[in-house]
């Protein structure tokens, strides 16, 4: 007895086959181009694209250009649903031919994203593709100088700068960067000195006299919507940063580093709603910054759980908490 399954799983196969080998439309090369083939399913997509494309890109900085070599693009456009394809390709060559030229700044992703609506648009109906998407994620070398000796190292901040422009030619621009810094329990602190004191007066005798507050390295991510209109880089950025939370990690440091760093965490002491309260200040009071997210987290050397806060400036429907979980 034949099995009829297997009859119509054989017959679906061939109908594959049929379908690949025979494409009504070729390319200049004579190849099938399935791409530009018309669809049935009639299905849109938001966003489709390519993920994780490496390539070395120069950076706009306030001081020239910096080349990163170690550049990760995703790129997206929308699909129409009566289209069957992009042409995933001309995404990265686009994106390939403009960073020959360019360095990174808002007027690149706008050029890369305008070139992305016109370029992957059907020559037939000469309708721009309605939105486009571009993440370049990647670490970003800033020397910096030690505390106290004559010494010097790299500091690396991990980027995303990411931007959308959709049909109605809106335009928004994104920086996130990652910020490392040493906190110092105020609590701890306190009870420290409290019991260093304590022994002095001869109050107690348990321990050696010094007490020592937990401190631990701590980590914020602080996304914020630029004004394209304007030069904001990200030493900007940084500087802010800094200015809010000044015990930024060291790349490199001597013994009197060392001691100048304990100096400064002793006149910082923070919990993680103090490092949230002292960020917003500082982000608020910058008219070029529309809207902003920061995520904390202070990686305790106490706990074995973290200290941890969200924290963005309200914007209505701008960044929210609630878009990052």
């Amino acid at each position: 007895m034949i099995d009829q399954s297997f009859l119509k799983k054989s017959s679906l196969k061939n109908k594959v086959v049929e379908d690949i080998l025979s494409c009504d439309l070729q390319d200049a090369n004579g190849l099938n181009d399935f791409q530009k083939l018309p669809t049935e399913d009639l299905i849109a997509i938001p966003r489709v694209g390519i993920n994780r494309y490496r390539l070395p890109i120069e950076v706009t900085n306030k001081f020239g250009v910096t080349r990163s070599h170690d550049c990760e693009a995703s790129m997206f456009v929308n699909l129409d649903a009566n289209k069957n394809g992009v042409s995933m390709s001309r995404l990265c060559t686009i994106l390939q031919s403009t960073s020959a030229s360019d360095g990174l700044s808002a007027n690149f992703f706008k050029n890369v994203l305008r070139r992305y609506r016109i370029e992957l648009a059907d020559e037939e109906d000469n309708k721009l593709i309605e939105s486009a998407y571009l993440n370049i994620k990647f670490n970003y070398p800033v020397k910096q100088k030690s505390l106290k000796s004559d010494n010097w190292g790299w500091q690396y901040y991990p980027v995303n700068l990411k931007a959308t422009e959709t049909k109605d030619g809106g335009f928004e621009y994104f920086m996130t960067l990652t910020y490392e810094y040493s906190s110092t329990c105020p609590c701890s602190l306190s009870m420290a000195k409290q019991y260093e004191r304590e022994f002095a007066e001869g109050k107690t005798t348990e321990g050696t006299g010094i007490g020592v507050p937990h401190s631990q390295r701590s980590v914020l991510t602080c996304t914020i919507k630029v004004n394209p209109d304007i030069e904001f880089h990200l030493e900007d950025l940084i500087l802010l940063l800094k200015e809010a939370i000044p015990t930024e990690t060291q790349s490199l440091v001597k013994r009197v580093d060392e001691q100048a760093f304990a100096i400064l965490n002793g006149s910082h002491p923070m919990f993680v709603e103090h490092a949230s309260k002292s960020v917003s200040k500082i982000l608020n009071a910058e008219e070029d910054i529309l809207d902003w997210l920061v995520e904390l987290e202070h990686i305790e050397s106490l706990h074995s759980h973290n200290a941890a806060a969200v924290i963005y400036k309200g914007v209505e429907n701008g960044l929210r908490a609630d878009t990052i979980f």
